[in-house]
């Protein structure tokens, strides 16, 4: 009797089973469908957001260079503010400035001394050296400024060398501006002869 009723259940259940475990076969393989179509939706959003992000990390290398800037002034077309490159001289800052003016006294500077950052060009009109003005003149512009004079220029001083410039520079930027010509005398190595050699071809 037992080993008869047996087969008969067993018989009704399999096929439910086999269906059950089909169901969870296709549930499986849908949710991996959809898990992939995520994932592909995801990458494709990230590439098109990653874009713009490199193109807006290479624009600030459009400004690095960022060079030096003369005010010039005087008798010159358009005064004002102007950026110039490094190594650029008085010639290419008054040509920045649109040239001479007419009643320029083109003597009165030095057009081929290197400009330096944040300096002056003052270009003086006919007869003002004369009158001799303190802050404008032809003397006043081919001094070379404390503050604002680059190593090379500083060793076309006499007496002053590449070493010397470097301290003088670095002499600079260790305790701020020159506030006058005898701040020299805190440089090392310079002394009162060599200040008195330097007094009249150098201003702060």
């Amino acid at each position: 009797m037992t080993s008869t009723s047996d087969p008969a259940p067993r018989e009704k259940l399999a096929p439910r089973t086999r269906l059950g475990v089909g169901a969870v076969v296709v549930l499986v393989l849908l949710a991996f469908a959809v898990t992939i179509g995520i994932g592909m939706l995801r990458g494709a959003t990230g590439a098109e957001v990653v874009e713009p992000v490199s193109t807006a990390a290479s624009s600030p290398r459009v400004p690095a260079e960022a060079g030096l800037y003369v005010h010039v002034a005087g008798a010159v077309r358009e005064t004002g503010l102007y950026r110039l490159d490094a190594g650029d001289r008085v010639a290419d800052a008054i040509a920045r400035a649109g040239g001479f003016a007419d009643d320029a006294a083109r003597d009165g500077v030095n057009l081929a001394r290197q400009v330096a950052d944040g300096e002056q060009i003052v270009v003086p009109v006919i007869g003002a050296e004369v009158a001799g003005a303190p802050s404008g003149g032809s003397a006043s512009d081919a001094l070379i400024d404390l503050n604002t004079a680059t190593p090379e220029q500083l060793d076309t001083l006499p007496r002053v060398g590449p070493a010397m410039a470097d301290r003088i520079i670095e002499w600079r930027e260790t305790n701020g501006r020159f506030t006058s010509v005898d701040d020299l005398q805190s440089v090392p190595g310079i002394g009162d002869k060599m200040l008195a050699a330097l007094r009249d071809l150098v201003r702060v």
